[in-house]
């Protein structure tokens, strides 16, 4: 089989976008039956049609949509690419960081400050999503390094790497109200008492959980929450107690007027850099790796 034209292809996904062969002609600066006799040949070469007509638009056929599908990842890939170097020709270095979005915002920054530390050109990017998503754009190039609180499982399709950044205990904070009427040391002052939980895809609910099973404790669980800065807001409004790390307890206590009630020593958070490195050799990754171990999370250097 002759190989794929991908002036061919780029056209077709160019009419898969715009919904039309006008609206396409028109974005592509060429006409119409320029762009028709292109479609023709690719769908020679496919060997079945990619659209059918619905009224005075275009419908793609099963087939057409497989081919969509693969011509939207190459083409978005190669803007990116075309984006990326025209980051490399400027005085700025492009740095993409993919942030798993139960990862606490605190800590996200405390991370990554020290690749916008002073004298440093960088342009930092952040995207913010599931796991599963950032782990994705990690293979495809798309992304430098991924942010978790937990390892890649090891049932990722992806290839990548773990390098633990640091570990903390966790600590429970509860405003001056809910700390005056729930006296007592912990964990045991939480029985019974109102509790805000992390999302179910977040490390730290299943550690929550787990260790009130094992302390004989029943915390009232009043609410369950995705996003851990919201989770904060209810708990500065009293609606119950919530857990954070212990790296950054002055700064809860600080931002969110809250109390920090004591620590959870049996209870600890990990926080991982994932890449596509097995040894990190990037220089802004390897300033975040030092960074956490010797100050945010205060890990002696080996």
């Amino acid at each position: 089989m002759e190989s794929l034209n991908y002036k061919h292809l780029h056209c077709f996904w160019s009419v898969a976008q715009a919904g039309s062969l006008t609206r396409a002609a028109d974005k592509l600066g060429v006409t119409p039956q320029t762009l028709s006799e292109q479609l023709k040949q690719l769908e020679l070469h496919v060997g079945t049609a990619l659209f059918t007509r619905n009224g005075r638009g275009l419908q793609l056929t099963e087939t057409g949509r497989l081919v969509a599908g693969y011509a939207d990842e190459m083409f978005t890939l190669g803007h990116a690419l075309e984006d990326a170097l025209r980051d490399r020709g400027s005085r700025a270095t492009l740095f993409r960081v993919g942030v798993c979005d139960v990862v606490p915002k605190s800590i996200a920054y405390g991370l990554l400050q020290p690749a916008l530390s002073p004298g440093k050109a960088v342009r930092l990017v952040c995207r913010e999503g599931p796991l599963d998503d950032l782990l994705s754009q990690l293979a495809a190039n798309r992304l430098d390094l991924v942010v978790a609180d937990t390892p890649m499982p090891d049932s990722a399709a992806v290839r990548g790497f773990n390098h633990l950044l640091g570990q903390c205990t966790a600590t429970i904070f509860g405003t001056r109200d809910l700390a005056q009427q729930y006296r007592g040391a912990l964990p045991g002052l939480l029985q019974d008492a109102p509790f805000l939980l992390p999302g179910e895809h977040s490390s730290l609910r299943a550690r929550l959980v787990r260790h009130f099973a094992d302390s004989r404790v029943q915390p009232q669980i009043v609410g369950e929450f995705d996003d851990t800065a919201l989770l904060k807001a209810f708990g500065e409004a009293g609606a119950g107690f919530f857990a954070g790390p212990t790296a950054i307890a002055g700064q809860i206590a600080r931002k969110y007027d809250v109390l920090s009630i004591g620590e959870l020593p049996m209870l600890t958070m990990e926080f991982y850099a994932i890449s596509i490195e097995r040894k990190l050799t990037h220089p802004m990754v390897l300033r975040i790796a030092e960074h956490a171990r010797n100050s945010l999370f205060g890990i002696p250097r080996p």
